[in-house]
């Protein structure tokens, strides 16, 4: 269903959204491109599903390019991402090669004649050196690059060669920001409080879907809702439940879904329902299904994002915008979503005593639930709905677009 900026005006205010059509008819005529590689499974891509719309709906002419590429180079990217999160990469001429090789094919037959180029990530970063560049590109990084091992910084070296053609780079925190000769603005991710995800549900909705995927309500909910990959770390979670049950009876949700982008998902999921799927009081979930996400991140008394490196994770605003506390590791985007003690928890993602003294807390205290719950969601509508995020997009393009 199609959706409308005026819908919006219930959560962001008559004045916010009057801003954006204001910003937007400065624009008329424009032609944006966003340029990502996957439409499905991953943070970039819900993002990208409501702006390009919203975007379209006040006027500005905006479409949408999905890189294609191979399984080979789905697992070299891969590792790119891990190396900028503090893996080991070994960077050979090959891996190059095969990287490069696919953004040329891509350019071949993806032709970006408009008035700005937004490109998502390192997928297809590279792809600017293939085209005759007639309009201003913009880099668009998700992934936290704060602290780059030497790995790290030999990968993101090699980016440079491609970043410095790019007109302006946009990254999720200041921290963020790398000296290099190119522009760079912060601009935060945002939730779309309409999406499947985020909108209200009946009891009897969130009731049926808890029972279709087999989570039972008899006690307390746990969960965390990330894809399944070794830094949104869900053994981690697993030990940190396991010292909560000790004292209090309940129950762990871990859901997450499988970005076509992402090769290493599928054998993680696997090993943890290996080795946890025989416990009753641990569901181990992989679906694609938001409505399940958004009845799970309702009724759970405690959500954790118990991330080791974090570009930002949204799944903290879609939890705390749904008036559920949320723990959270004090790392990448998260600090700014988790006001410590107002709207959540913030630990070292290594302290595991800690998260789970905070999760006991929470659910021995009904008023601090509620207290964190209100905060949260108030935090979340001043600072991270879509209409934010797109104010951010129409004040750069009115200053790069000519």
């Amino acid at each position: 269903m199609r959706k409308h900026l005026d819908d919006y005006r219930q959560y962001a205010g008559d004045q916010v959204v009057d801003e954006i059509y204001d910003s937007a008819s400065t624009l008329d005529g424009k032609h944006v491109v966003h340029v990502n590689s996957t439409y499905s499974g991953g943070g970039v891509a819900e993002l990208l599903d409501t702006l390009v719309m919203l975007m379209n709906d006040v006027g500005l002419d905006t479409g949408w390019r999905i890189l294609h590429g191979t399984p080979d180079f789905f697992e070299i990217t891969k590792k790119f991402h891990n190396t900028l999160q503090g893996a080991e990469i070994n960077l050979t001429n090959q891996k190059k090669r095969i990287y490069e090789g696919i953004n040329e094919r891509f350019s071949n037959y993806t032709h970006l004649y408009h008035d700005c180029v937004i490109v998502h990530d390192p997928q297809p970063l590279s792809m600017i050196q293939f085209y005759e560049k007639k309009q201003p590109w913009i880099w668009r990084l998700h992934i936290d690059i704060s602290n780059l091992n030497q790995d790290g910084e030999k990968l993101f070296n090699y980016f440079k060669s491609f970043i410095v053609r790019y007109d302006a780079m946009i990254v999720s925190m200041d921290s963020y920001k790398k000296d290099i000769p190119v522009d760079q603005r912060v601009m935060r991710p945002s939730i779309d409080p309409l999406s499947p995800k985020n909108e209200v549900l009946s009891d009897q909705v969130i009731d049926r879907y808890l029972s279709k995927f087999g989570v039972d309500q008899d006690k307390p909910i746990i969960c965390q809702v990330s894809r399944f990959d070794y830094f949104k770390d869900p053994e981690g979670v697993v030990k940190i439940f396991k010292k909560v049950r000790e004292e209090i009876d309940c129950r762990l949700v871990l859901v997450g879904s499988m970005a076509t982008d992402d090769p290493e998902s599928e054998a993680i999921y696997k090993h943890m329902v290996k080795e946890y799927g025989d416990d009753p009081d641990i569901e181990i979930i992989s679906a694609l299904n938001h409505i399940l996400v958004n009845a799970l991140q309702r009724r759970s008394s405690v959500v954790l994002q118990k991330s080791l490196r974090e570009g930002f994770a949204l799944t903290v605003s879609e939890a705390l915008w749904k008036g559920t506390p949320v723990v959270g590791s004090n790392v990448g985007g998260i600090p700014a979503q988790i006001i410590e003690g107002e709207t959540g928890f913030l630990l070292d993602p290594l302290d595991y005593d800690g998260f789970a003294d905070r999760v006991k807390m929470i659910l021995g205290d009904d008023a601090l639930s509620e207290r964190l719950g209100e905060a949260g969601k108030e935090h979340v509508r001043n600072n991270f709905l879509v209409t934010r995020h797109l104010k951010d997009y129409f004040h750069l393009f009115r200053e790069v677009i000519r």
